[in-house]
């Protein structure tokens, strides 16, 4: 009788406890440099921000081709954005269109 009580116990404890937390959002940095976007991060998530930075003499965009996000950087700005879906962004800068990547989402 003692071990169902506290077999019930830990029942109750275990319902109760809150749900795990979600990992906090995280913020991931694509540098733009000698006329190319520098090495893409890895493990970026939904909800996660993306900061650019431009670190070239021009003007350059990071612009998405479904529309997710157009950032427009003079030379030595930054600029950023979030990702809200999951999947494979392709994007390009918009006035040098040999600049091409493309940013892998996940849920």
């Amino acid at each position: 009788m003692r071990s169902l009580v506290v077999l019930g116990s830990a029942a109750v404890l275990l319902l109760s406890a809150p749900p795990a937390a979600a990992a906090a959002p995280r913020t991931h940095t694509v540098v733009i440099d000698k006329m190319k976007f520098g090495s893409l991060p890895a493990g970026v998530k939904a909800g996660d921000t993306i900061l650019w930075v431009n670190r070239d003499l021009f003007r350059h965009t990071a612009t998405a081709s479904n529309g997710a996000f157009n950032i427009d950087l003079a030379a030595g700005k930054s600029g950023k954005t979030v990702v809200r879906k999951a999947g494979a962004i392709a994007f390009k800068c918009k006035y040098h269109p040999g600049m091409r990547g493309v940013l892998k989402v996940a849920k």
